[in-house]
């Protein structure tokens, strides 16, 4: 699907991706090619030269490198154009000294923000809310994020979501809250009474059992 369709499609955890074509400041962009095998961030913001986008880009700048260890690509969406964009981009890049590597969208007729759901009108009938899409290299989206307008995003936060989604895809586990690199993750639970029994009779040495459908393990 692309961005023209005329009713956008509902976006779900675990589901498929809108794909879409859009102008960039990389130029033209169609997702389905640009992100493929890779992980995407696909973000948006309000606007422009407003205070708090501005910290947000210096932050994903300083962790895209972080990011593209991870096999992550970023790209960000906004409702201005692309003469906007740019200017505002060399504009962080000599008041802060980072670089913008990623591209970002240029959505002035709101296209991808609709496609997508960033635009909601108790809010604002034209600015994108700050959302944070996770599109994994099927092309899946696995989580998403919504911020308020005047609320800066946690990006600690974003890299973790990262950093889970990959160990749960590599690993077959589940991460338990705050939850962070190098710690214990969740075991899946039996499926069958014997398998209960033997897994509060701690059956296997290398998990630790709080209960039968709770266990945790170190990940080597």
């Amino acid at each position: 699907m692309t961005a023209e369709a005329a009713t956008p499609p509902r976006l779900e955890l675990n589901g498929p991706v809108p794909d879409f074509q859009a102008n960039t400041t990389h130029g033209p962009i169609k997702l389905s090619e640009w992100g493929k095998d890779k992980w995407v961030i696909l973000f948006s913001h309000p606007a422009d030269f407003t205070p708090v986008c501005t910290t947000e880009f210096v932050e994903f700048a300083k962790r895209a490198d972080e990011l593209a260890e991870k096999g992550v690509k970023l790209i960000g969406n906004s409702v201005d154009s692309v003469y906007a964009h740019i200017a505002w981009i060399r504009n962080i890049e000599q008041n802060f000294g980072v670089k913008i590597n990623f591209p970002v969208i240029a959505d002035l007729d709101q296209k991808i923000a609709r496609l997508y759901g960033m635009i909601h009108e108790p809010s604002s009938v034209t600015a994108a809310v700050r959302c944070v899409y996770f599109i994994d290299p099927k092309q899946i989206l696995r989580a998403m994020i919504y911020y308020p307008l005047q609320l800066g995003r946690n990006f600690d936060e974003v890299v973790r979501v990262i950093d889970g989604l990959q160990t749960i895809d590599k690993n077959g586990v589940s991460c338990p809250a705050n939850w962070k690199p190098g710690e214990e993750v969740i075991v899946p639970a039996p499926l069958t009474t014997e398998g209960a029994n033997a897994r509060a009779a701690g059956s296997d040495k290398n998990i630790s059992v709080t209960d039968w459908y709770i266990s945790k393990k170190k990940l080597s």
